[in-house]
This record gives structure tokens, sequence and C-alpha cells, in this order.
């Protein structure tokens, strides 16, 4: 069974028109969604890049594998995608975007068809500073945006290009070989420069801005206020640039949905469609302006939640409701390969998810510890109720059924007490978040001194 993986950056998982997005425009995504199983509550395990999809290509943890931050170099004797299904036999082929730092660019693929733009390759993996001092630059992560051309939009046609080409030339001589092609896409990550084509279509005057677009910074939790302002968000932009910044992300949205389009049309047009998986995910969300913050670098939904879709050469339609994350795609991928799954590894596969006729209580976990949290920060989500539990500071709990934009924080409600340590036991069953924090700035803090 051949596998198409297409993965986006930055892609938060309700801004899809699948997924009920009243404005976004994504006819492709739509399309791949039908006869798929869609997970509604996919998680990524660290909300920020590298972290994400080290995390993911590897099966397990950030804090398992040594992945503390943005500069993070993938020790190689943890396995990847490509390490156990080479061992299938299945030739394994990057194209674009995957955010690797370091000289090792292949990480156990056999060959890449694009690598990464080279300003965004850290090979001396120097880790960001956590002081309280340190501040973003400046705020261009929202404030530059509006239409026009970037090298973004070109990278990302190029590596659909090249997809293409690969998926047609696959078609045009089939092999016994299997294949995974991997797709890194730059889109929809800011700077939010948006081709014009795709900007006309979101009149920045008629968009609903969140709720908490300009939420005082003073009312909210310490852990998020220090966030905000580590990362220039503590001042909201006008009005005016909100709701251009804003268009400007959906029609991003829309850009990749274009590119990805392209693929899917290769697969679906060909003899490809009998035996190819495709699964479409994102490494992390965008806040886009909720609860005042841009980017990602924290656990509110619009943050951690991603989009994920899978599809079968003949599967049915089905939404998928139970708590899953990124370290499930691992065991997925292992379990379409008709291999067994390592026991140590903390995912599940999604189709046999997928197929659990009577959901359990599944938890999803994730952590952080970049700039903008001086100690760490641990997120776990169990049915409904999610907790952010910050070491040296008081948790946040939410109840996303009666709460879904995550405005009432229940951590000192005493009717909350039970299932708030509940969950606390939970997350202790994962990891000791004390022990994990010093580990973490203990590596820093070499690293630093190496670099």
């Amino acid at each position: 069974m051949n596998i198409v993986f297409l993965f986006s950056d930055e892609h938060t998982g309700t801004v899809m028109g699948h997924n009920g997005h009243p404005v976004v425009q994504t006819p492709h995504l739509d399309r791949l969604s039908e006869n798929s199983y869609t997970f509604d509550n996919a998680y990524c395990n660290y909300p920020i890049c590298t972290p994400s999809r080290l995390s993911m290509l590897t099966g397990r943890y950030p804090h398992q594998i040594d992945a503390w931050d943005l500069g993070a170099i993938l020790d190689r004797q943890h396995k990847t995608w490509g390490d156990y299904l080479t061992e299938k036999g299945y030739q394994m082929v990057l194209c674009g975007r995957t955010h690797f730092n370091g000289k090792d660019r292949l990480l156990g693929f056999s060959e890449r068809l694009l690598d990464d733009l080279p300003r965004w390759r850290n090979t001396s993996g120097r880790p960001p500073k956590r002081t309280p001092d340190e501040q973003r630059g400046s705020n261009s992560h929202v404030a530059e945006c509006g239409p026009g051309d970037h090298e973004h939009t070109r990278y990302d046609r190029n590596v659909a290009d090249l997809a293409v080409d690969f998926l047609q030339t696959k078609a045009a001589s089939p092999s016994e070989k299997p294949f995974l092609l991997y797709c890194g896409f730059m889109h929809p990550h800011f700077p939010l420069i948006a081709p014009p084509e795709f900007y006309s279509l979101y009149d920045p005057d008629n968009l609903t801005l969140p709720d908490t677009w300009n939420e005082p910074l003073e009312s909210q939790h310490p852990i998020i206020q220090h966030h905000r302002w580590a990362w220039r968000n503590d001042i909201p932009p006008p009005e005016e640039i909100v709701r251009c910044a804003l268009a400007s992300y959906y029609a991003l949205v829309s850009t990749l949905d274009a590119q990805i389009g392209r693929i899917l049309d290769a697969i679906e047009t060909s003899s490809l469609s009998e035996n190819t998986v495709v699964i479409y995910t994102s490494d992390h969300g965008e806040m886009a302006g909720s609860h005042g913050i841009w980017q990602k670098q924290c656990f509110y939904e619009s943050a951690v939640k991603v989009p994920l879709i899978l599809r079968m050469p003949i599967c049915e339609n089905k939404r998928i409701t139970q708590n899953v994350s990124l370290v499930d795609v691992l065991p997925t991928l292992l379990d379409i390969a008709d291999m067994e799954k390592p026991t140590d590894l903390p995912g599940e596969s999604l189709l046999k998810i997928s197929q659990q006729q009577n959901e359990s209580s599944r938890a999803v976990f994730s952590e952080y510890h970049d700039r903008g949290m001086l100690n760490a920060g641990f997120m776990l989500k169990r049915d409904n109720y999610k907790l952010c539990h910050y070491v040296g500071s008081q948790p946040q709990l939410f109840n996303l059924e009666i709460d879904p934009n995550e405005n009432i924080d229940l951590a000192s409600n005493p009717e909350y007490t039970a299932i708030r340590n509940e969950m606390e036991t939970d997350l202790r069953t994962i990891l000791d978040p004390e022990r994990i924090d010093v580990s973490a700035k203990e590596n820093q803090q070499m690293r630093r001194s190496q670099g």
C-alpha cells in the first residue's frame, strides 16, 4: 500500500470547510474528507514546529527524545518513519518543509525531492533564551499581512510540482515496491502575505473577529500574560490590522488547499487511487487573535488542535470524536504496512481507533519548553476536560463541552477539585513535570554552552 502524507504548517483544526468553518474555502480538503476518517479531536504534542515534527516522526513524546525546542536536533538512536518502513521495503521520499535541524537532511528516509528553505535550517542546535527579559523583536507575525507574492507561496508550488511529477512517474511505471511520499508545505505559516486571488475571497471588513481578540492582558492567567509579552502579543494591533491578518490567514489556508488539490488530482486520476492511502494533518495550529494571541506556543485549542484526515483506497465516511494526537501517526503507518508496533510507543493506530465501538476515555498529551514559558508547561485532555499544568504556577482547567472558547478557568472552582486531581494524577503517569522541567533546562544550558 502506497502512502501520501500531506503536512502543512500552522493550520488550526477548525479552519476548514469540512470542519464547519462558516467562511474558509477549502474545496479540495473537503473533497479529501469524503469517504475518509476525519478525526475531530486531533492534537499536536508540542505547539511549535520542530519538536512537534520530531515527535510525530518518531512516535514518541518530545521529552522522550530530547526535542525540547525549535533548535532540537534528533539523536539518531530514535527510529523514524523512514527507519521503520524502509525495513518493510518502502521507498521513503521527502518533499518540502520538514524543519529538520542539523546536517542529516533525511533522518532515515531514502531521498529528498526538495529541502527546507536555507533560512529554516538550524545547523547549530542552539536553544532559545527563556529568561524573563527575552522578547520577540517585533509583532511582524501579525502586522506583516495582506495580499502579495512571497517565497513561501513559490516554495509550496514547487513542492506540489515535484510531488505531482513523482506521482505521475509512479503511475506510469508501476512497481511492486511501495512508497511513502511526505509532502511538507509552508502555508499557512506566517508571514501572512497571501496571493491576491485568494486574499480577494475574504473581505476583512466583514469577517467575524474572535471575541477575545483584544482581551485585556491583566485579566489573564500569569503564564498567558508572560507568553503574550514574550511573543509581542501584549498590545493588540489596531482592529484594521487584525482584520487584514485574519483575512490573510484564511487566504493562505485556501492557497494551501489549491496545491493539495493538485496532488489529489494526480492520485485520483490514475491507477494510484486503487492502492494509495492519503493522510492530511498539520504540525500545530494558529491562535489567529484568540485571547489576544497570534502564532501558537500555548495550549488553547486554536494552538494545539489540528486537522487530521485519513483516506484508505476503500474507506467509509466516518467522523471520529475520540481524542487522538500526532504520536498516533507512526502506529497508523505501521498498521498500514502490516508491521508490529513497538510496545513502548505511546500512540495507537488511527485505523484501530476508528473502529472502536465504545470509545474509551482516552487522554492526549502536549508539552512546551520554549520561549514564552520560563518553566515547563504540559497539557492533558481527557474527554472534554483540558488541564494545563504549569511548573511553579497555578494550572488552568477547562470544560470544552460548555466552554469551547476556553474563557472560564475552573482550576480554582471547588466543584471541579476532584476532576483536577484526577487529571493531575493521569498527567503524572506520563511524566514527572518537575523532573522533566529540570531535564529540559539542563539540556538547553548544555547546548547553549557548546554553541
